[in-house]
């Protein structure tokens, strides 16, 4: 009920003195009644204060009684006649200063009378909401019987409450794109948000746009799983209707997910043979066929993904998520391996590995202590994939030996001295770079030489003196000396490149 409604109410007689902005159209909170002087403790905010203005015995009692119910954010003060025969000018003020709305109660009506008509509004109200509530819940219940779709339903959601609705993964995946698919950057803010939430729904602001998050299903569950239903706008300033409206399209949404769910567990089996015959090195034949049944294009380019999600967590999670990230790029397969890893056969399409590096990489904020690494292979057919999947998992374990919670590797990045660097264990690297550079090092800590600095630069120009002295802003022979000082110290020759190697790679460890 709307502060505007109760004001108009002819058996109550109210009269409004002063309004703060926006307050008619403010719903009706908490009604209390009180005559303390300073009735803050007992308020939370969003009260309408009854009071008889007992508490008033001097002018400055105005100001305490207002300051003290502002402070806790109550809106409006419906102040009786009674006891002083007409609201006192100080109060006026007092309301004023703080913007807290100042409604006058006649001396003939009790408050008792307000509370009651308010109550009895709510209950109307309410019973109107849940009939409504009834009403579209029967409605979308036979829109599914009748064989509509999410998108349908979540169209109609949409011209309800007059804010768009699509149906999202924390990976990005569209299950409902709604009018239109979200830009990357806005899909990289709304699953970040969604993802460290403290509780939902959440309000994301990108970039000054809201976008609404509601767990479709229960929200207690692992959000790396989830769906998220993101509707334009801050539900927070929406009537309880639209609300509702929202919450039953997540029901709807829900059991919508659970009949895809149940039919992709119901293709697992397939999957989990036909990975058995690539691994085996079964015909072609066998294996195509085994991939078609399973809903794979097992006659198109295809790349093979193997990953990982290392944490204490049910395999369940892991897999629900690469199948999902799986489902971004079109028909696949995923199933566990021999080795415990999961493996997905792909559909290849045109920047792939940066599509799959982007739609795991969303999950990063969510996955707290727990790391994931993924390998890609390089494109592929059909009588290919035993060497794939070799290339995917190589490409596998070197991403297992990065430090970020996602890496994903392709196989064409296996050849860069970087991943084969990333293979070697943190003790093993130091080790080498110590006994290297480290004369190097400790003549730059003891004397700022800046050895390290020139060698960096003069490998980074190919050795060339002339372009490292212009770089560092060096004359040449200050370039020279210093080059000549750290073949001393390190025992290598620049000129020869096996030396030239060893300085390389023990930089690169650093």
């Amino acid at each position: 009920m709307l502060l505007s409604e109760l004001l108009d109410a002819p058996e109550l007689g109210l009269r409004l003195v002063y309004s703060a902005g926006g307050a008619l159209d403010r719903p009706i909170g908490r009604l209390v009644t009180t005559d303390l002087l300073e009735p803050g403790r007992y308020l939370n905010g969003g009260e309408v204060v009854l009071t008889g203005l007992v508490w008033h015995r001097r002018p400055t009692d105005s100001e305490v009684f207002v300051a003290s119910m502002a402070a806790r954010g109550a809106t409006t003060i419906l102040a009786g006649k009674a006891q002083l025969g007409d609201v006192p000018a100080d109060l006026l003020d007092a309301c004023r200063r703080h913007g807290v709305t100042l409604v006058e109660v006649p001396i003939e009506i009790a408050f008792a009378d307000v509370t009651e008509y308010v109550a009895a509004a709510g209950s109307a109200e309410t019973g109107a909401r849940l009939s409504a509530s009834l009403v579209r819940q029967r409605q979308l219940l036979s829109s599914i019987a009748a064989g509509r779709s999410l998108d349908e339903l979540a169209a109609r959601i949409s011209a309800e409450i007059g804010h768009d609705c699509r149906v999202l993964t924390p990976t990005g995946r569209h299950v409902v794109p709604g009018p239109g698919e979200l830009n990357a950057e806005i899909l990289d803010a709304i699953t970040r948000r969604f993802l460290t939430a403290d509780r939902t729904p959440a309000v994301a602001d990108v970039g000054g746009t809201a976008y609404s998050l509601f767990p479709v299903g229960s929200g207690l569950g692992n959000r790396l799983t989830a769906w998220v239903l993101v509707i334009d706008g801050d539900h927070t300033t929406w009537s309880h209707d639209h609300v509702e409206a929202v919450h039953e399209l997540c029901a709807i949404a829900a059991l919508d997910r659970a009949r895809r769910d149940e039919g992709r567990r119901a293709l697992r089996p397939l999957v989990a043979d036909a990975l058995a015959l690539v691994e085996s090195g079964a015909p072609l034949a066998d294996v195509a066929a085994r991939l078609r049944q399973a809903g794979s294009h097992a006659d198109r380019p295809m790349v093979v993904a193997v990953g990982e999600l290392r944490d204490d967590g049910p395999s369940e999670v892991a897999l629900s998520v690469f199948e999902d990230v799986a489902l971004t790029v079109g028909p696949a397969v995923v199933a566990p391996g021999r080795d415990g890893v999961l493996v997905g056969f792909l559909p290849f399409v045109p920047g792939l590995p940066e599509q799959l590096r982007r739609a795991f990489g969303r999950l990063a904020p969510g996955l707290q202590r727990a790391r994931l690494a993924v390998g890609i292979s390089g494109e592929t057919s059909a009588d290919a994939l035993a060497g794939a999947l070799e290339e995917a998992r190589f490409a596998q374990r070197a991403a297992s030996a990065g430090r970020a919670p996602v890496s994903v590797v392709t196989s064409d990045e296996v050849a860069s001295h970087v991943l084969l660097l990333a293979t070697l264990p943190d003790d093993v690297r130091r080790t080498y770079t110590q006994r290297v550079l480290g004369p190097v090092l400790e003549q730059d800590r003891r004397t700022h030489a800046d050895l390290l600095t020139t060698l960096q630069a003069f490998l980074a120009c190919s050795c060339s003196w002339t372009r490292t002295a212009e770089l560092l802003h060096l004359h040449v022979n200050t370039v020279r000396y210093r080059i000549e000082r750290v073949e001393q110290l390190t025992g290598r020759d620049l000129s020869r490149l096996e030396d030239r190697v060893d300085v390389f790679l023990a930089l690169k460890s650093l």
